[in-house]
């Protein structure tokens, strides 16, 4: 994942959620559980987002709209709380 700086970038352009929607690399991986528990379940999530190409769309969303589960553009649930956390710290700085 890139700076805060990107984040930023991303998190304030505009654009149409639906769209990415449409091309996630997970929606036919019925054999890969988003939603894990286990070490190797979590990481097997994370490798199929990492090779999809609206991940950093997918972490957006996830913490834009604070997702409480799941593996949401290669996080995890407390991973995205520290990057929504820095986000939020950015916009109430920058207000």
């Amino acid at each position: 994942m890139g700076s805060m700086s990107e984040l930023h970038y991303f998190f304030d352009r505009d654009r149409e959620i639906h769209s990415w929607r449409e091309i996630v690399a997970c929606t036919d991986r019925a054999d890969v559980d988003f939603f894990a528990t286990t070490d190797a379940a979590v990481a097997r999530a994370k490798e199929v987002c990492a090779g999809c190409s609206v991940a950093v769309e997918c972490l957006e969303f996830a913490v834009e709209t604070n997702q409480p589960d799941g593996i949401w553009g290669g996080m995890t649930v407390n991973e995205r709380r520290r990057v929504r956390r820095q986000w939020l710290e950015e916009l109430r700085r920058a207000s």
